[in-house]
């Protein structure tokens, strides 16, 4: 009875569309996929190994930023030479910071596609093996192993493009006085965060045949779900090593967020009014 219950619940969730409470919805899905890993001590070692390897290089290019943040600053604010040399502070002591921030926020958006690219078969494993702890994983799609590669660089390139984008028009909103620093960045962790679970949950979905454009589309479709899941994530990944012990509870968090939540639900066609935008 209560199988049937929760059943006819999350069916009636998958119906309508998202509310306000579906962050909070999302954010369990990685609560859920920690808890997952969490269990299962071995399946958390098997995926550590690939977000260790990208972490280091991160965190390299990170700390050569941070060391060269001034000088990018004054690279970066030519028009305050002249300026007197307390304002002149002010503004590039705000652009390093920015410079840092932005380069922060590059990491994290790239961190999960780098990661799921260098360890895709690590992570493909990983998320079957989730699937078949709820009932069983579908068919893998009979796609050639060069085809699955170049699919996954191009999608990499194309959400990396979208990121650099997003990066870019959020350092100079940062420049805004106090909206800068209070609004811009809520701004930026939602739209982090969407982008973010788009490359959690992508595993999940190949594996249904669906491509970057479909899986999107269901995104839309329950929009704040998707954004719950992947700012909480974020807020994990940006808890000093917490992108590489959390890695392996954020894709079997994603893989039970697309089994349960997004899987089934039609994608948006072409004739939707919302389908104007792939993202």
């Amino acid at each position: 009875m209560n199988k049937q219950h929760e059943t006819g619940t999350r069916d009636t969730g998958r119906r309508h569309g998202s509310s306000a409470g579906d962050l909070l919805v999302g954010a369990g899905y990685l609560l859920r996929g920690l808890g997952w890993v969490a269990r299962r001590p071995k399946q958390w070692l098997f995926g550590l190994l690939p977000a260790l390897i990208v972490l280091v290089v991160y965190a390299a290019a990170l700390v050569w930023l941070a060391v060269r943040a001034d000088d990018l600053a004054a690279w970066a604010t030519p028009f305050a030479d002249e300026w007197s040399g307390g304002l002149r502070r002010t503004v590039r002591v705000v652009a390093a910071a920015a410079i840092v921030g932005v380069g922060a926020l590059l990491a994290v958006l790239t961190f999960t596609a780098v990661t799921l690219l260098v360890g895709g078969p690590f992570y493909e494993k990983l998320a079957e093996r989730v699937e078949d702890s709820q009932g069983g994983a579908p068919p893998e799609p009979q796609v050639p192993l060069v085809e699955q590669i170049a699919r996954a660089v191009r999608d990499s390139l194309a959400l990396g493009a979208v990121a650099v984008a997003f990066a870019v028009i959020f350092f100079a909103l940062g420049f805004i006085p106090v909206a800068g620093q209070t609004v811009v960045p809520v701004a930026a962790a939602g739209v982090s965060g969407y982008f973010l679970a788009g490359e959690l949950t992508a595993i999940a979905l190949e594996r249904r045949g669906l491509a970057r454009r479909e899986r999107f589309a269901l995104m839309r479709s329950r929009r704040l779900l998707v954004v719950g899941f992947g700012t909480a994530t974020m807020i994990v990944f940006l808890i000093p090593l917490g992108a590489v012990i959390g890695m392996p509870g954020a894709v079997a968090g994603g893989t039970l967020l697309a089994r349960e939540r997004l899987a089934e639900r039609p994608p948006t066609t072409a004739n939707d009014k919302s389908a104007q935008s792939e993202y």
